[in-house]
């Protein structure tokens, strides 16, 4: 891992969130932890939602449990989901469009003895942040993380480059996971060849 990271500006998010999705690929989630120490995984898979998405939270209009998609870009919109688990998104575009991208996987490159605990009914390594719900709960991200600002280097979760790329052909877009509307869009966004990058999996109910 390359030693001078840079944390991602605002206007990184301020585009188009199918850009924002492919481009993050390869970026760097920092989790500082409480005692200072920072675990840090590198991102290999999203989706991307918009409000003209029937498959986002927001595509009914705002609400106050959606109300952090609407911009300002670049803060955390973390919601509780199927009564298991938490996923992390990220808002993008111009304020007051609702867009945001979902962090699905990735690859855990320091922090293990944090993030180990966190996901002890794993065996693998690979499976440690494998899926937005282990994702979220290796990095202790909850509801209250939501609102977030990950472009302040002091927030306690932002998002960094460390100079380190996919390749254009490694990175492979398909069909969202597990949504019923909407489910053949490609938004779904990865790095080929990675074993962190979850299984896809397709609603039982898709396009009904």
């Amino acid at each position: 891992m390359h030693a001078r990271r840079a944390v991602l500006d605002r206007a990184f998010y301020d585009r188009p969130v199918l850009q924002v999705a492919a481009d993050i690929l390869g970026k760097v989630v920092v989790r500082r932890e409480d005692d200072g120490s920072q675990t840090i995984a590198r991102l290999v898979e999203t989706e991307a939602y918009h409000q003209s998405d029937p498959a986002s939270h927001s595509y009914r209009g705002r609400t106050p449990r959606n109300e952090v998609m609407f911009g300002p870009p670049g803060h955390l919109y973390v919601y509780f989901t199927y009564g298991m688990h938490h996923c992390m998104n990220i808002a993008c575009e111009a304020e007051g469009v609702a867009a945001a991208v979902l962090l699905r996987a990735a690859v855990l490159l320091a922090g293990h003895d944090y993030v180990r605990p966190r996901r002890s009914a794993v065996d693998r390594d690979r499976d440690l942040l494998r899926g937005p719900g282990r994702l979220t709960q290796g990095l202790a991200v909850a509801a209250d993380h939501s609102g977030v600002d990950v472009t302040d280097a002091g927030s306690p979760l932002r998002v960094e480059d460390d100079g380190w790329r996919p390749a254009d052909d490694a990175v492979v877009t398909g069909p969202r996971t597990g949504i019923r509307l909407a489910a053949d869009q490609p938004w779904r966004f990865w790095v080929a060849g990675v074993p962190e990058v979850s299984r896809y999996a397709r609603h039982p109910r898709a396009g009904s």
